[in-house]
């Protein structure tokens, strides 16, 4: 099999770029500016494959992949979790007492408050961690750093200051693998998560009623999340997750029942259960 394409957004070095490497160490990483130019690319035969992140354990959901995910067209067939891991990296003699100011996402700045406030650093918001790499790179200045993934500091020649840097040990990224096919997981082949979503009238105890074949049917549903469709106020989509295979009798029963109820259910992806799942 030809060697992946694998479409994501932000600079060469981001964390979506070492989820690639990890994982997919054969494919072509294509970086993209905006998620919207990652879906573009693959609806578009630009790339064969997308990795998205699409939930962060302190900063939660990406609000942007979940405007996308369902009028996308693509499926989800793989995940893949990453402990998300800061450094502080400068040009070549930088100290950490030279930095005056640190350039990082806004949420990378957030998640690393507190080396920022021991040093009295003012943190600058750049458009993405990698970027802010580059960003220091071409300023040549000691007087500036960046807070950026180590993979990015290694393609930016940086020296790096000090490393795992951020607040919290437990920062972890769930990315998910998008593709223009559907490619289904088999059943009874280890752990499956299934991924849908489903729209429900504005009525009472409609979600409830939604639910409840998952509840008697033993499903372990692991995400529930709403969305407003279409700007109005009497409709709400929601993004759901189950453990579990649509074959299974338990999860077939339930999404059967979920039909009764609802007016659209469509399934996004069947597809393996990373193993940090079980590790967590």
């Amino acid at each position: 099999m030809t060697a992946p394409r694998i479409a994501y957004q932000g600079e060469p070095g981001a964390n979506s770029h070492i989820v690639i490497r990890d994982n997919y160490p054969d494919a072509t990483p294509i970086p993209c500016a905006s998620f919207e130019d990652v879906f573009a690319a693959v609806a578009h035969a630009q790339a064969d494959l997308a990795m998205i992140p699409i939930d962060n354990s302190i900063a939660g959901r990406v609000a942007d992949i979940h405007h996308f995910l369902p009028t996308s067209g693509l499926h989800i067939i793989g995940e893949h979790f990453l402990r998300i891991q800061f450094t502080v990296a400068g040009t070549p003699g930088t100290t950490l007492d030279s930095i005056e100011r640190v350039h990082s996402h806004v949420h990378a700045l957030g998640q690393c408050r507190r080396i920022i406030a021991e040093h009295g650093w003012q943190p600058l918001i750049s458009g993405d961690t990698a970027g802010a790499a580059r960003e220091i790179a071409e300023a040549q200045d000691v007087t500036q750093a960046a807070i950026t993934p180590p993979l990015a500091a290694e393609i930016y020649g940086l020296d790096i200051l000090a490393r795992d840097v951020e607040d919290e040990s437990h920062n972890t990224t769930r990315f998910v693998v998008l593709a223009p096919d559907a490619v289904r997981a088999p059943a009874g082949n280890g752990p499956v998560v299934t991924s849908f979503i489903f729209n429900v009238r504005n009525l009472p105890a409609a979600l409830y009623k939604a639910l409840g074949g998952f509840a008697t049917n033993g499903v372990n549903m692991t995400k529930l999340e709403s969305y407003m469709v279409g700007g109005h106020f009497t409709a709400t989509q929601f993004l759901a997750e189950v453990d579990g295979h649509p074959d299974d009798p338990g999860l077939a029963r339930a999404l059967e029942e979920l039909t009764f109820f609802t007016t659209d259910v469509r399934i996004l992806g069947v597809y393996p259960a990373d193993r940090f799942r079980a590790s967590a």
